[in-house]
């Protein structure tokens, strides 16, 4: 059976949701993609992230029986979280407190037969041999009580996980289980950020890092912001990731840019052009205003014979008032400067 190309399908569904108008369709003006060497900066999107985070997880397991907040609360260092079942804990800490009960009483046995076979031992009326036994089994005694001292300490401290608790004051980002689920080692419980200290997260193709290390500038571009600003602190990873090629640069921003901002939302990063770039390839641009964008879906109508065919393409930086392209043009090819009109049925490309 025929399928239709991925990109076939993505242009169909953008023609189906570009707005039709009252302008006739007719002869659409063309202009020819340009090319030529441009500055060495590019855009990348990427994201908001706390700088401090930390996803609490169980230390025992059992079920869940109190989950104390909720995404969005404000917490403090220490306060409880969530509660775990503890009767398992609690019976073996009542094992580990007989078990020192009854090492202290072995241990005092131990005690008063020793002190006795030594002045039995001092009036000769017991052998060298008698009394090297007794201290061997007091030196026993006693390790076995610090054994079992070490155990019921033990047994408190699994106890105390029970009670899941934040490691800092901070907000709640989101619980990962309820009341009434299992909690296993290792599972998280929730995810507690300090709030007002954010950073950008940026994950920068392998191919362009040396453009980056270039830049002149990083700038950052919020949510809802008209201006850009330069971060506090710029940290590359020193690794790259071995699936996506990309290399992960996290851009500290200023605590005043920082407040009001969510974690997860998402930024525009720019890696500004040295100031005196050197030539690099030439790549295509075309005017801003001859992308159509849809969605995920950015395109263009390009010229082929005597219509246009809409073509998926993936756009860089601006540059005045042209768009870089990265993919889907070359140079030669002819676009429509009114993608809505060229969209239209009998559009055809202006002589």
């Amino acid at each position: 059976m025929y399928r239709p190309p991925l990109i076939a399908l993505a242009a169909a569904a953008a023609l189906a949701a570009a707005p039709w108008t009252a302008t006739a369709a007719g002869p659409v003006a063309t202009v020819a993609v340009a090319t030529g060497a441009t500055a060495a900066g590019f855009e990348l999107d990427g994201a908001l992230e706390p700088l401090r985070q930390s996803t609490v997880a169980a230390q025992v397991a059992g079920n869940v029986t109190q989950l104390l907040v909720k995404a969005g609360d404000r917490v403090t260092a220490g306060q409880v979280l969530a509660r775990i079942d503890d009767r398992d804990t609690a019976a073996g800490v009542a094992q580990a407190d007989a078990g020192v009960a009854q090492a202290e009483a072995a241990f005092r046995n131990a005690k008063v037969h020793v002190e006795r076979t030594r002045e039995l031992r001092a009036q000769q009326f017991v052998s060298q041999a008698a009394l090297d036994v007794a201290e061997t089994q007091f030196k026993a005694a006693e390790a076995a009580l610090r054994q079992a001292q070490a155990a019921r300490s033990q047994a408190a401290l699994a106890r105390g996980f029970t009670a899941v608790t934040a490691p800092f004051a901070g907000v709640v980002l989101a619980t990962h289980l309820e009341a009434g689920d299992l909690a296993a080692p290792g599972r998280p419980v929730a995810t507690v950020y300090v709030p007002g200290a954010l950073r950008a997260v940026v994950q920068v193709p392998a191919s362009r890092l040396p453009l980056a290390r270039a830049a002149q500038r990083v700038e950052v571009l919020l949510p809802g912001a008209t201006q850009w600003i330069a971060p506090a602190k710029v940290t590359p990873l020193p690794s790259a990731d071995a699936v996506s090629q990309t290399v992960e640069w996290r851009l500290d921003l200023p605590a005043d840019a920082a407040a009001g901002q969510l974690p997860g939302a998402t930024v525009r990063v720019r890696f500004a052009a040295p100031s005196a770039p050197a030539a690099t390839d030439a790549v295509p641009t075309v005017p801003a205003a001859a992308l159509l964008k849809r969605g995920e879906l950015t395109a263009v109508y390009v010229v082929q014979g005597d219509r246009f065919v809409l073509r998926a393409v993936r756009t860089g930086a601006p540059v005045g008032e042209q768009v870089q392209v990265l993919a889907g043009l070359k140079a030669g090819d002819r676009v429509a400067t009114d993608p809505v009109r060229a969209g239209l049925a009998g559009a055809t490309p202006a002589p």
